[in-house]
């Protein structure tokens, strides 16, 4: 018993040790630092700072910034969230330029990056984030208006110097050619996922600054009010004089406007009437499904479609998957759909509506309980008639419900 009351955490190793610290928030690892060297010297092992999430730390400063970059971020950094000080009191700036040069400089496998609530007016544009970001999400932020340019760099004034850099770009041009590789320069951007959540500012202007974006992919815009569906049709990837242009290599695409009430509604999605090649996965959302259905069969490598928080009907869904043989996979979330009223109509069946409704009268006299249980809940005889117009598409329903009617 004595062994035992004499044991301290001094004997346990070291890698239990920061497999017990990798529990705590950011704010009890810095504590924990203070208890003496050892344990400071453990807070420091960049696994536990692989994942630094600051978005539940409301008293977050620059200056709590700078303490954090200096002693603890390092290389081990991979994903990084902060919460900045646009709903808060004191406001002030919180992301400035030099720290930002410093977090590219100190933590080169930063991939992801999400920011909550700050103003990056103070900032002129993105290619002062990290190089290495992949992911880059902004939630409830406000932007400048060039934000997402791609600017070059400022030509020199000497037009021996103007000469001497076009000729260097020239070969670095030629060199990366040569070598096949499909990236940008080294100041560009490499951002392949872009993630626009309840972002008032972001208006049809960024999204053609976008197209500049040589890796971007993924392409998600919750709750942007200010997108038309003239910026979305002329940033469709489209044959042009000088080939594909456009946001060409997008392969995901995801609109959906859910909350704020009283913002006059743009209807983006039919932008997609227009077509866009190469664009396999889209997802539509609130009031942006019903118009991005109707449009939806204009896409022809569509390959996966994801309906959510949204009314629909059988009649209108069965409709707007008509034209989309090419489908393999359709999703609906949280999606409410109304009580069937009248059968489906599908293509290549022959006879017109009142032999239809004559089928379906002979068929409700022979089965009794399963009729009666389709006539209320459309969801059974939905997957039926989307098997035989897509045999090939696999139906995906989580968290979907009925609208029961008061009669």
């Amino acid at each position: 018993m004595d062994e035992f009351k004499a044991c301290n955490l001094d004997y346990c190793p070291e890698n239990i040790l920061i497999d017990v610290l990798s529990y705590l928030s950011v704010r009890e690892l810095v504590r924990a630092g203070r208890v003496c060297k050892r344990w400071r010297r453990l807070v420091k092992d960049q696994r536990l700072w692989r994942l630094v999430d600051l978005t539940a730390w409301k008293g977050v400063t620059s200056r709590i910034l700078w303490v954090l970059l200096r002693q603890f971020l390092g290389c081990g950094l991979r994903c990084l969230r902060l919460r900045g000080l646009l709903l808060s009191a004191r406001g002030g700036t919180f992301l400035s330029e030099s720290w930002l040069k410093a977090l590219s400089t100190k933590c080169p496998r930063l991939s992801k990056l999400y920011l909550l609530h700050a103003d990056l007016r103070s900032l002129p544009s993105c290619q002062l984030l990290p190089t290495s970001l992949q992911v880059l999400e902004l939630r409830g932020c406000e932007l400048p208006r060039g934000f997402f340019d791609q600017s070059l760099p400022t030509s020199p004034a000497d037009p021996q110097e103007r000469a001497e850099a076009t000729s260097s770009v020239g070969a670095q041009q030629k060199g990366r050619d040569q070598k096949g590789k499909g990236s940008g320069s080294p100041s560009g951007i490499s951002i392949e996922r872009l993630v626009l959540n309840n972002v008032p500012s972001f208006t049809d202007q960024h999204l053609q600054s976008l197209t500049s974006w040589e890796r971007l992919s993924r392409l998600e815009l919750r709750d942007t009010f200010r997108v038309t569906a003239n910026g979305l049709r002329s940033c469709a990837a489209k044959d042009g004089v000088c080939g594909v242009e456009g946001l060409f290599r997008l392969k995901f695409l995801e609109i959906g406007i859910t909350g704020r009430q009283g913002y006059q509604l743009q209807m983006a999605s039919l932008g997609l009437g227009a077509g866009w090649l190469g664009l396999e996965e889209l997802s539509l959302g609130g009031k942006e499904v019903g118009p991005g259905l109707l449009c939806a069969s204009r896409l022809k490598d569509l390959k996966c479609l994801c309906l959510w928080a949204c009314t629909l009907s059988e009649m209108q869904i069965v409709r707007s998957c008509r034209m989309l043989r090419g489908l393999r996979r359709l999703e609906f979330l949280d999606v409410i759909f109304q009580p069937r009223q009248c059968p489906p109509v599908v293509e290549g069946e022959g006879g017109g509506e009142e032999e239809q409704d004559s089928e379906e009268a002979v068929g409700g006299d022979s089965s009794n309980d399963e009729n009666k249980l389709d006539m209320n809940d459309p969801i059974p005889s939905l997957r039926r008639s989307l098997a035989v117009l897509l045999p090939c598409c696999a139906l995906v329903f989580t968290n979907c419900s009925v609208q029961i009617n008061a009669d």
